[in-house]
């Protein structure tokens, strides 16, 4: 146990040593939050009716079929507007369409909002749906990474104004879904056609609460409120503006002087700065996104169950979120979060068991001493952390780990999908459907790029029985067994669930951090 705390005493002050370095010339900020420590006057009291948020990055195309990344999501689902919408409880809920319906299992009718422009004056009707979908399908969109998200859409027809029909070549059970997701938002076609499609990558044109009135590259991006906006009363803010700047130490020294209203991405170390702040509120939010230590199941001994199974009980999830995380972290079962459709809350973590993890060792024939790789990239600090607390627990059952740091486009766009990244590596993946099926079918069904190695008769057969039905009572039933096999079949050690970190000035009313960085906008309002 003393060994244990001794680790853990050096992981900690190894990760404030790592943020140190990578924050250089943050002792002027440090100084400056000193000073404001107790004080209750707010920085950004004088502030007008607007927002200011400072973010890590952004997209460099506001373009919808050309990104998949969250920083476009973050800016832009308050410009664009798909004809489903999902809250900030995730919830699935009309947007663009008041209503849909299976007519069967490949033919989907929407009826759509009557009276919805786009920020330019056009129109919102069938016609720009199925222009929407025209494109997204089509040479262009091929070029772009939404489209194979899409491909069960055979065709799109109109029917009148204001109602289209879906004609699908295939069952998509996720298709709802993602049609709430940030690739299948509603562009103008007028607009795009008057403009061309490049002046369309930087002056974006949609439905949403606000518009984009300035754009400057990897600086600021500033949204101005949607006079016309479709809910009555909304947006409540005049003006939003996105200062980008990637360092956190400068995010924090920004949001301490009032200089922005909201940070992302505040890490660990700086969480008790922020709450140090009478001025300032630390709020936080589980994610989609989930960790854990894969194996190659190609490989001995992992080949062997007994063996996955020992690693999984020879590891203390909680100790790793409590102290490398600081408690910003939630134990999972399987590769999902909580959040995920297909979750199953009946599955327990395999509790920490070092003595059962010897026994299953010793019934494996794995003999004390036996060494294997473990990959993991080179610029996850927090990970590699991690992966060393790993490696002192293994080795209390006999194992010893070789780390291997690597860069993370290697791992996983080479090494994983190759079949060359050792015994272990590491897995994360964020699940933006937040359904199983993105998930499972990518990671377990045979022959998919990050599947290179793991195959099981019973997995093969769930994952395709959940695809051919629309029916989500009966699909939630697929995922109980699903899961129940994965979790006695370990192809995996499960780690964690990601919680994000914002810190929020007080002055901002009715702000909710969202799960999956889609950040909604148009009730916050400020005092």
């Amino acid at each position: 146990m003393q060994k244990m705390k001794h680790l853990f005493l050096l992981c900690s002050l190894s990760i404030v040593l790592v943020l140190a370095a990578c924050s250089g010339g943050n002792s002027s900020s440090s100084e400056a939050g000193d000073k404001s420590q107790g004080s209750s006057e707010n920085p950004a009291s004088s502030r007008g009716n607007e927002l200011v948020i400072g973010v890590t990055s952004e997209p460099q195309n506001w373009d919808p079929i050309d990104t998949f990344l969250l920083d476009w999501s973050t800016v832009a689902t308050s410009v664009f507007e798909g004809l489903v919408d999902r809250n900030n409880d995730l919830e699935i809920q009309p947007g663009l369409a008041e209503s849909w319906e299976y007519v069967d299992d490949k033919t989907l009718v929407f009826k759509l909002r009557q009276g919805v422009t786009f920020h330019n004056g056009e129109p919102f009707n069938a016609d720009a749906v199925k222009y929407t979908f025209d494109r997204l399908l089509g040479e262009l969109g091929q070029q772009g990474p939404q489209y194979s998200n899409y491909t069960s859409i055979e065709s799109v027809e109109v029917n009148d104004e204001y109602t289209v029909t879906f004609h699908l070549n295939t069952v998509d059970p996720v298709l709802i879904t993602k049609l709430a997701s940030y690739g299948a938002v509603i562009v103008p076609p007028g607009y795009i056609a008057e403009n061309g499609e490049e002046y369309f990558d930087t002056h974006p044109v949609g439905t949403g609460p606000f518009k984009m009135t300035g754009y400057d590259r990897d600086q600021q991006i500033v949204l101005e409120k949607n006079e016309n906006y479709w809910k009555e009363g909304l947006p409540k803010l005049d003006k939003v503006t996105f200062k980008v700047i990637p360092e956190a130490s400068t995010r924090l020294a920004e949001l301490q002087t009032g200089s922005i209203d909201i940070m992302k991405r505040v890490e660990v170390s700086q969480a008790e700065t922020v709450k140090s702040k009478d001025y300032l509120e630390l709020m936080e939010t589980g994610t989609p996104t989930v960790f854990a230590l894969r194996f190659d199941t190609s490989i001995e001994p992992f080949d062997d169950v007994k063996v996955r199974q020992a690693f999984n009980y020879a590891i203390d999830r909680n100790a790793l979120i409590e102290e490398i995380l600081g408690g910003y972290g939630i134990p999972i079962a399987t590769f999902q979060s909580e959040l995920s459709f297909g979750y199953n809350p009946e599955l327990e973590p395999y509790p920490y068991d070092p003595e059962k993890a010897k026994q299953l060792l010793q019934e494996a024939g794995v003999a004390e001493g036996t060494t294997v790789d473990v990959y993991i990239p080179g610029s996850d600090g927090n990970f590699k952390e991690i992966t060393q607390a790993v490696a002192f627990y293994l080795e209390q059952v006999g194992i010893k780990l070789n780390i291997n740091t690597v860069d993370v486009t290697t791992l996983n766009s080479d090494l994983i999908p190759n079949g060359n990244a050792g015994g272990m590596y590491r897995n994360g993946w964020g699940g933006w459907t937040l359904d199983f099926d993105n998930t499972a079918y990518q990671m377990y069904h045979s022959g998919e790029f990050w599947n290179p190695t793991f195959f099981d008769e019973e997995i093969e057969r769930l994952l395709e029985e959940q695809r051919n039905s629309v029916d989500q009572e009966e699909r939630e039933a697929i995922f109980k067994q699903l899961t129940q096999r994965l979790y006695e079949l370990a192809p995996e050690v499960n780690l964690y669930q990601a919680v994000d970190l914002y810190a929020v000035n007080k002055r901002v009313v009715d702000f909710n951090p969202p799960h999956d960085d889609r950040l909604r906008l148009e009730e916050v309002s400020v005092q």
